[in-house]
């Protein structure tokens, strides 16, 4: 299946080249400049990823955010995806890695949510732009919600 995206975006770029090769060129230069932004950010976080794997048995990611922890595993991967900045192009691989390696799925659900959703770590910046109350209201309703998003991934995942 993701063959297909990618003769897709190929198709895509020779119509662009046919079209404009001087706008396509910049885009695709564009496009390189924003890689060799990312990528210095993206392999630290797959190293770290690696390394937290690696070093982490599935026994003990079972027994943490394993279903049978329970709420309380699923309260303590929501503290931890709250607390942390991946980006989602890295949480989603590495979710699925926990689910194989003994996570459970309500478990991950409400890490990958709140990792997303939650910003602990974007917090000052959110409070300067859109003042404290709205920061706090914000970030806590996300909190809240990644609860409902566990329970309904659970609840699917159990039927």
């Amino acid at each position: 299946m993701e063959y297909l995206f990618y003769v897709a975006a190929l198709g895509c770029l020779i119509v662009s080249w046919l079209k404009d090769r001087d706008r396509t060129l910049r885009g695709l230069q564009k496009a390189w400049k924003s890689l060799e932004t990312l990528l210095p950010q993206l392999l630290g976080i797959l190293l770290f990823t690696g390394m937290v794997i690696a070093w982490t048995s599935p026994e003990r990611i079972s027994r943490v955010i394993g279903a049978q922890s329970g709420w309380l595993g699923t309260l303590g991967a929501a503290v931890i995806g709250s607390l942390t900045l991946i980006p989602g192009f890295v949480a989603f691989p590495m979710a699925a890695v926990f689910l194989k390696n003994g996570g459970g799925y309500t478990q991950i659900a409400a890490f990958v949510s709140t990792l997303m959703m939650v910003g602990v770590v974007t917090y000052p910046m959110e409070r300067r732009y859109f003042g404290t109350k709205v920061a706090l209201v914000r970030n806590l309703l996300a909190f809240l919600f990644s609860f409902f998003v566990a329970g309904v991934i659970g609840w699917v995942h159990g039927a």
